[in-house]
């Protein structure tokens, strides 16, 4: 048997470029769904102020659709900086959550690595990789399969904004067509495969009464409150269920 280096080294790469493709392709219909909304913030961003070369800057710094949009609108609306980077901050505060469940599995890595990972995190790739990560074994080289979700969802967010720039120059009322529907079935199809469980499914309905019922709050601040309420309802209840089982297991015995 060869176990020479080079083979070793071979074998590993198409390891890397293996999860790498497979990270890619599962986030391809998430792609799908969040071209819409690039396109959107491509054709709104000229006439509420912002510059082209802005416009694709800001998709490749930020990287964040609905902070994006939220910068947006107060940028148009003449607010200062400090408003601008609060508000952001409270809208993006869930990827804490989504750092906070992923950290167990990526703590191992090098700085490089998880900085990248944090960079490139986004609703989308989160639960593309949680399924990887939850659903798999041999996760060794799974941090290949985050880059190539990640990698998939930055060059499809900046090419839309490019294609809504250009599109917005076409027709300037393309922002009323309702693309932006296309969004909410995106996240429909992100959530419902999670719905296996009665405290997951309490906490998305609360979640979802929440959010509708505090739609009006300023800021966002509706979908904090929603957010919260959710985690902490259907962790309550976990964490109930739990209980009830430890304590008949011990009857039980």
């Amino acid at each position: 048997m060869n176990n020479s280096p080079i083979n070793s080294s071979a074998t590993a790469s198409t390891s890397r470029s293996k999860e790498f493709a497979a990270g890619a392709s599962a986030t391809i219909p998430l792609l799908i769904g969040a071209a819409p909304f690039g396109i959107i913030f491509g054709t709104l961003s000229e006439p509420n102020g912002l510059s082209a070369v802005a416009a694709i800057l800001m998709s490749v710094i930020v990287f964040a659709g609905a902070s994006q949009f939220i910068a947006l609108s107060l940028l148009a609306a003449g607010a200062s900086v400090p408003i601008i980077i609060a508000t952001t901050f409270i809208v993006n505060f869930r990827h804490i959550l989504y750092s906070a469940n992923l950290v167990s599995n990526v703590k191992h890595l090098p700085h490089h690595w998880r900085a990248i990972m944090a960079f490139g995190l986004t609703d989308e790739t989160f639960a593309i990789v949680n399924n990887r990560y939850h659903q798999q074994t041999n996760l060794d080289l799974a941090h290949w399969y985050y880059l190539g979700s990640f990698l998939a969802m930055y060059s499809n967010w900046i090419f839309c904004t490019y294609i809504g720039l250009t599109l917005g120059n076409i027709f300037p009322q393309m922002q009323n067509w309702g693309l932006d529907f296309a969004m909410s079935v995106t996240f429909l199809g992100m959530v419902i495969p999670y719905l296996k469980s009665r405290p997951i499914i309490v906490a998305v309905l609360v979640s979802a009464v929440l959010a509708v019922v505090s739609y009006d709050f300023p800021h966002k601040l509706g979908l904090l409150l929603a957010s919260f309420s959710g985690i902490a309802i259907g962790l309550s209840l976990m964490l109930l269920e739990e209980c009830k089982h430890k304590n008949t297991k011990e009857i039980l015995e």
